[in-house]
């Protein structure tokens, strides 16, 4: 584990219903999204990442955010974060504000919301 950063392990949240989507022929290898994912669901895998392990993804969409090549999509659902904490909030009826993601719509990253 790196210095400062928390890692939840052998968290799942449904299985099979993550929209975790990643372009291998995008991904230039930089490694933020093994950075920013709290629940390693992402490897390196000789030049580029792989997923590992799908259905840990909270779908917070930090890996999608902070991919400077746009090669991670997920879409704000079951397990987003933002409506785990918003349910148990009593806010948004448990909804997640962020709306889907295109991975091919570039000008998603600059759009505001809970996860940007």
């Amino acid at each position: 584990m790196t210095e400062g950063k928390i890692k939840m392990k052998n968290s799942v949240y449904l299985k099979n219903v993550v929209t975790l989507q990643l372009d291998e022929n995008k991904c230039t290898g930089c490694g933020m999204c093994l950075d920013v994912c709290p629940h390693e669901v992402f490897k390196m895998n000789s030049k580029h990442v792989v997923i590992q392990n799908r259905d840990a993804c909270m779908e917070c969409g930090a890996c999608s955010l902070n991919c400077p090549a746009n090669a991670i999509a997920v879409e704000s659902g079951v397990g987003c974060a933002a409506a785990v904490i918003n349910s148990m909030l009593g806010r948004n009826n448990g909804e997640c504000c962020c709306g889907p993601v295109d991975i091919s719509d570039t000008t998603t990253k600059s759009k505001s919301g809970c996860c940007g």
